[in-house]
């Protein structure tokens, strides 16, 4: 057997959309089951994002702490954003991810993981990105409203972050699934093994 997630839908019977937010919106499906019968499904459609575990010359990653309403918290997080523009190339949207909430950019870049966040409840995809050989950004800081007004920035080394993990003291998916991504890359065939950081995603599909 050949462990790989591979596409397939199911026969879709009817379709609406209840809800359309401004970045979001809500579908719910009739999807024939294998056994004939009809079930339906609402689910979250989202456009997709994508996340930078930014890496410096100290084996520190760059966190940011941001107020989340729905988990009522103030949670540590890498960098990320959605994909703006359908066809997107998410190489440039974590370029710009990185610059708008941490002004910095990085020399290198290859692609860490993909993961759908929560596939039982929305189609949301995310392509997490590890950036190495930081700098500060030119030019003046990207203004911020909302939330990110209230911001807060750390660099905490990666052996510290796991045991952040595995404490339970911090959730965010993306800088879970990275930072685990990251330990498990260099236990394996090494960063230079990664994808590089404009491999085909065929969650997100983008032009070059």
């Amino acid at each position: 057997m050949t462990i790989k997630d591979t596409p397939e839908e199911w026969e879709i019977r009817a379709t609406e959309t209840p809800f359309t937010g401004n970045k979001t919106s809500v579908r719910t499906d009739d999807v024939v089951m294998p056994d004939g019968s009809v079930v339906r499904r609402d689910y979250q459609v989202h456009p997709g994002s994508v996340a930078v575990l930014a890496l410096d010359e100290q084996d520190r990653v760059l966190l940011i702490n941001q107020y989340r309403h729905p988990v009522r918290h103030k949670l540590w997080e890498i960098p990320a954003g959605l994909l703006d523009v359908p066809g997107e190339n998410p190489l440039h949207a974590a370029q710009r991810e990185l610059y708008e909430e941490a002004h910095v950019k990085a020399g290198d870049w290859r692609v860490l993981t993909d993961v759908y966040t929560t596939p039982g409840g929305c189609d949301e995809a995310v392509r997490i990105f590890l950036a190495r050989d930081l700098s500060e950004a030119e030019g003046e800081r990207f203004v911020t409203e909302h939330e990110e007004t209230d911001m807060a920035y750390a660099r905490v080394p990666v052996d510290e972050l796991v045991r952040l993990v595995l404490a339970g003291d911090v959730h965010n998916n993306c800088l879970v699934v990275g930072v685990l991504a990251l330990v498990a890359t260099r236990a394996g065939d090494g960063v230079d093994a990664l994808r590089p950081a404009d491999a085909p995603w065929p969650a997100r599909p983008f032009a070059s």
